[in-house]
């Protein structure tokens, strides 16, 4: 049943997306854009760099959180104006807390929802959640099969507790933050994501 509170939830979502796609927000995280823009971010971020460090972070956690397209931009950015060390630190806990608030999205505004509907039939899946959700959680985002946000979402409507999900995330997408932060300290050589394997060289 849909309530007061869920469906202002979704409508603040949903408005946030149409807002991003209307306004075509999403040409501001392309490479290009990063790389014309990246003296003039890392002048202001010399000049301002807790301002800019928690601006960047507010930015992540929307994009993350909002399961819009750009993630994979801003981690490069994370490394081409903050560094190996602080962009990492940044983007390891502003795509985790990003994530999770996905997470909660998912399992406030659906889960009842699905477990009203299919019933018996997700008690096996949530019981194996309870005793092996974060290996499970660990696995995907080590090897994702799905995509970074349909992780988030589909683990809001299982069992596994939200701190494993927060800590268990973290870790696992430690690995792949520190590769593309690196990346993003190499920026001059990327001309496509797919150039980022390269960097590792």
């Amino acid at each position: 049943m849909m309530t007061i509170s869920r469906f202002i939830l979704l409508l603040v979502i949903v408005s946030c997306i149409a807002v991003f796609f209307y306004f075509d927000l999403q040409q501001f995280l392309t490479l290009e854009m990063l790389k014309s823009k990246q003296a003039a971010i890392i002048d202001y971020k010399n000049t301002h760099p807790v301002i800019s460090a928690i601006f960047y972070a507010v930015i992540y956690i929307a994009v993350t959180g909002l399961s819009l397209p750009g993630a994979a931009i801003l981690t490069l950015a994370g490394g081409a104006v903050f560094g190996l060390l602080w962009g990492t630190v940044i983007v390891s806990f502003a795509s985790t807390i990003g994530a999770t608030l996905a997470f909660l999205a998912a399992r406030f505004l659906f889960r009842d929802s699905v477990e009203n509907r299919f019933g018996d039939r997700l008690n096996a899946v949530n019981e194996g959640m309870k005793k092996d959700g974060a290996f499970y959680l660990f696995t995907l985002r080590l090897i994702p099969v799905f995509p970074f946000f349909m992780i988030n979402l589909l683990m809001g409507l299982t069992a596994i507790k939200t701190r494993t999900f927060f800590w268990v995330s973290q870790l696992g997408m430690l690995a792949g933050t520190i590769v593309y932060v690196n990346a993003g300290t190499q920026l001059g050589k990327i001309t496509s994501l797919s150039d980022i394997l390269y960097c590792l060289r």
